[in-house]
């Protein structure tokens, strides 16, 4: 884990979230990231079955971005510490990053199957935290890119 306290806007925010592996498919992962200016991108890249590369942007509301915001706070995940949780692994790795205020942090750790895995670690309390919060953005994610990528029967 990596805190920096830095010289930034107050208000300023970012965050992105990784989470793949390298397998026989080849490089396959999830990626989305929320930028300060509300720009939204997400990157699927799955090679079964020859899929392609899914990636989508789009600019989200500064309503939205408040309430990204208010999940990421209360989820209380900038007060963690990642030094005793499992460590990325063939399965793969997951990766979070946050901008906060004037807070930085940055997460790496493997792939979570299931609740199972995050309390038999060192750190359940805090690993469980990153869990819950992970599932969170993801709906987020989905919710977003589902409703603005939408198609429209005529």
């Amino acid at each position: 884990m990596s805190q920096d306290k830095e010289n930034t806007n107050a208000n300023e925010f970012y965050l992105r979230y990784y989470i793949g592996h390298r397998g026989k498919f080849g490089h396959e992962f999830l990626e989305f990231e929320f930028r300060p200016n509300g720009q939204l991108r997400y990157a699927n890249n799955s090679n079964y079955k020859n899929d392609t590369m899914i990636r989508k942007e789009a600019t989200v509301s500064p309503a939205v971005l408040k309430e990204l915001k208010r999940i990421v706070e209360d989820s209380e995940i900038m007060q963690e510490d990642d030094s005793k949780w499992p460590e990325p692994d063939k399965v793969g790795r997951q990766e979070l990053e946050i901008l906060l205020n004037d807070e930085h942090i940055s997460f790496t750790t493997s792939k979570i199957g299931a609740l199972a895995d995050v309390n038999n670690s060192q750190d359940p309390d805090g690993l469980r935290s990153f869990y819950y919060l992970v599932q969170d953005l993801k709906c987020l994610v989905f919710s977003l890119i589902g409703l603005h990528f939408k198609i429209k029967p005529i």
